[in-house]
């Protein structure tokens, strides 16, 4: 029988617009359900639609006087501080109410799940990962994802696992529960030499219970699907084996391809394809098949996040796209109207997705891969040097 799934959208997401050129554009999100649509993905599927999260919610992860600064720096935005108001964070009319309808988004995902109403929740809008306890960063404004998974453990919830794909290092949701062993945050990201936040390295492994519960594989710039597959699978699947969590949660943002202008790695359409069927198995076989899926970052918005947002959530609905899938015309015709981007043809970018499988090497994928298991392995019963483990 296939997994229950629920979607979790409102046109009203689009309204998280930090300005009118701002990198981190809605019209990607409303180009993907369009995309979705119209190649029959989303056929039959009846979207849910959420409430803004309560402040009682928000403040889970985020300080009183955070709330405070986001609802009133759009009268007053001179020197609010809390890093609003910022080239990354600019203040918008309407901040707090977009900001809280994203998270309130990535809960009632949470709640669909928790509630046994779906095994499978996906809110692409969701996955603001840099937000702090007590300032906006990166784009984001509220940690969804962190509001997501601090009402999980609410309600009993002890083992949570959080996977973040994203180019960017996952910082705000590692802050949130660096020192909780309830839940492993695992981040793949670009080292962070190389791209901000500058975070995320194999030492930052947690503190006090939680050490061992945050893992860090940093890559180094300019590699494709090939290595990001080698490390995630040397990395990533005996962490989750061993942790055995009650709930999978995924950030799942696009700005490793290599057309992404922010960024510095290398992947395809077709490398984002197979990591989203990876996770997909990943979740059936080690957390029960419980998936909680949010979308990230990702700025080339017409070409990109797009097509593989769609391969996104026809993997969560388990109605794979094949990858020679031809765009619908008038997709396409749409798209062109608001871009003079040359736009594909196609759900594919053309490249054949394969790896070998990781054994202690000497390139610089296979350092980052030995210098996460042995700073964490140990910590899991798990023989960093053993590639069976």
């Amino acid at each position: 029988m296939s997994p229950r799934t629920a979607v979790v959208w409102t046109p009203d997401f689009l309204s998280y617009q930090l300005s009118d050129d701002h990198p981190l554009n809605p019209v990607r999100l409303d180009l993907t359900m369009r995309l979705a649509g119209e190649l029959g993905v989303l056929d039959g599927i009846e979207a849910l639609v959420p409430d803004p999260a309560s402040d009682d919610e928000l403040m889970r992860v985020h300080v009183p006087s955070y709330l405070t600064a986001v609802k009133s720096a759009p009268e007053v935005p001179f020197g609010v501080g809390h890093g609003l108001g910022t080239e990354d964070n600019p203040i918008f009319f309407g901040m707090h109410e977009a900001s809280a309808l994203v998270a309130g988004g990535s809960l009632l995902a949470a709640q669909t799940l928790a509630e046994g109403r779906a095994d499978r929740a996906v809110n692409i809008a969701g996955g603001l990962h840099h937000a702090m306890r007590d300032r906006a960063a990166g784009f984001c404004v509220y940690n969804d994802c962190s509001v997501a998974i601090a009402w999980l453990l609410a309600q009993g919830y002890e083992r949570i696992a959080y996977v973040d794909v994203d180019v960017h290092h996952g910082d705000g949701v590692q802050a949130a529960f660096y020192d909780d062993p309830r839940v492993l945050t695992i981040s793949l990201h670009q080292h962070p030499l190389t791209l901000w936040p500058g975070t995320g390295w194999p030492g930052e492994y947690g503190s006090d219970d939680g050490a061992g519960y945050a893992v860090n594989v940093p890559l180094p710039p300019g590699t494709g699907d090939a290595g990001w597959l080698r490390a995630f699978n040397a990395v990533v699947p005996s962490l989750l084996e061993s942790f055995q969590p009650q709930i999978l949660v995924t950030e799942c943002g696009v700005d490793t391809h290599a057309e992404d202008p922010l960024a510095n790695l290398e992947l395809s359409i077709d490398g984002h394809r197979e990591i989203y069927r990876t996770l997909r198995d990943l979740a059936g076989r080690t957390a029960g098949g419980k998936w909680l899926v949010l979308g990230g970052g990702g700025y080339s918005l017409f070409r990109v996040v797009p097509r593989s947002w769609t391969h996104l959530l026809a993997t969560v609905l388990d109605r794979d796209v094949a990858p020679e899938r031809p765009l619908p015309a008038d997709w396409v015709a749409h798209a062109a109207g608001l871009t003079r981007q040359p736009l594909p043809i196609a759900m594919t970018d053309g490249q054949a997705v394969s790896y070998e499988p990781w054994t202690e090497g000497a390139d610089q994928v296979d350092t980052a891969v030995i210098d996460v298991r042995r700073a964490v392995f140990p910590l899991h019963g798990l023989d960093p040097d053993d590639p069976r483990d």
